[in-house]
């Protein structure tokens, strides 16, 4: 079975458009969302309102968690060694793109759930979106096959993929998770290369997918929709990578 799974749109719709189209000529069996869909970039209402009408099922990131739980924020932030001024532009952000989005589409992200397992695949599949415990903290780049195997070895599935650090990868392992994924960023990508990323899963086979968008278009948008934190993600997207407000 092929599975396409695309993660971390964060609002940038040409992005999300480009891979959609990708994604027919690919026709995959299964597309899945990885979380991360709305905040930050500049169409957080066309972003949810697309994901809903293709159908695709997925799981809560920690960007849709502070939308719908904004004392998940709080409870991070408190624990953060990052200024004080980065989380309060990344409150400010969610407190616009909480407005824009509205109840009803708010409530459709509170159904999200953290984990979704699909033991039934062919090889068993997991997804989640940082780690199974927390939308926030995933294991640390370098972390050892055990570290990695106590994280995920819960979801009892040979393969796993997450998001969250925008960074794509792919990690075989010889436990009972076998094969580690990053799926990587479609619509922010952190790895120095600007094409959208998502995740191919054809059986045993995992291939990271780049797909070229029109970034000027997307920065355009970014110019005009109006919502704080605008001009810093157009300097995360131009510079390919994390970036302080």
């Amino acid at each position: 079975m092929r599975i396409a799974v695309v993660s971390d749109i964060h609002g940038n719709l040409t992005a999300l458009e480009a891979v959609v189209a990708d994604l027919r000529k690919a026709s995959p069996d299964l597309v899945l969302h990885g979380g991360d869909l709305a905040d930050s970039g500049s169409s957080p209402v066309d972003v949810v309102d697309r994901i809903r009408g293709l159908g695709w099922q997925g799981v809560m990131g920690n960007t849709d968690e502070m939308l719908v739980q904004p004392e998940a924020l709080g409870e991070f932030a408190a624990q953060s060694k990052a200024p004080a001024a980065l989380w309060a532009a990344v409150r400010e952000i969610a407190e616009a793109t909480r407005v824009r989005l509205g109840e009803k589409r708010l409530a459709w992200l509170r159904t999200l759930p953290a984990v979704r397992i699909e033991p039934e695949l062919d090889p068993g599949f997991a997804l989640t979106h940082a780690s199974p415990t927390s939308c926030w903290r995933p294991p640390a780049a370098d972390a050892s096959d055990e570290e990695l195997e106590a994280t995920y070895g819960s979801l009892r599935a040979p393969v796993v993929v997450y998001g969250h650090t925008h960074l794509p990868s792919v990690r075989n392992l010889s436990g009972t998770l076998r094969m580690l994924i990053n799926s990587g960023s479609a619509g922010l990508p952190f790895d120095g290369d600007p094409r959208a990323s998502y995740l191919q899963l054809d059986g045993g086979a995992a291939t990271i997918r780049r797909v070229e968008y029109n970034l000027e278009t997307e920065l355009k948008l970014l110019e005009w929709c109006g919502l704080p934190g605008a001009a810093w993600t157009a300097k995360m997207l131009r510079a390919r990578g994390p970036m302080m407000p």
